[in-house]
């Protein structure tokens, strides 16, 4: 067995634990009648578009991951991946099963400066995983405004 074939391994570890536990998470914790009955902004997406963006998402942090890996297992880098991972598989159970808004806020607002701090530290190191993770960023600010909107909008909840 070749290097590439191991390395090749890895990378489809990476996809396939990341896009698994990502879907097992979404399905675990669906947005059910609560989430339903909340008051959303004008700019909430339609649900149909989350599972996709989600799909594409999960593939690209796997992608990312796995190169993070093979560059420098035990970097701040790694670090810092594992960290937004984290966050990451956290906000659904606490958002949709917990219903608990403001510390899903809390949560997608650490998440959202981990990825940054991601893209900031590799920007130099290895800018094609930095570039893979704006789309990310992108999605988690927008996943942020959100959230902190629906905050604001039923402060009772």
């Amino acid at each position: 067995m070749t290097i590439i074939d191991h390395s090749t391994r890895r990378l489809a570890t990476f996809i396939a634990l990341t896009l698994g536990a990502g879907l097992t998470i979404g399905y675990l914790n669906v947005p059910g009648r609560w989430y339903a009955a909340l008051n959303k902004p004008s700019f909430n997406p339609p649900d149909w578009i989350f599972a996709p963006v989600w799909i594409a998402l999960f593939v690209l942090i796997g992608i990312v991951g796995w190169r993070t890996w093979e560059r420098a297992p035990a970097s701040a880098a790694m670090i810092l991946w594992f960290v937004q991972l984290s966050l990451n598989f956290l906000w659904s159970p606490v958002f949709f099963s917990l219903n608990r808004i403001g510390t899903a806020l809390v949560i997608v607002v650490a998440m959202f400066a981990t990825i940054t701090a991601f893209i900031v530290l590799q920007w130099s190191k290895d800018r094609a995983s930095a570039v893979l993770f704006i789309p990310y960023a992108a999605w988690v600010g927008f996943a942020t405004v959100l959230t902190s909107a629906i905050f604001r909008l039923n402060p009772m909840r």
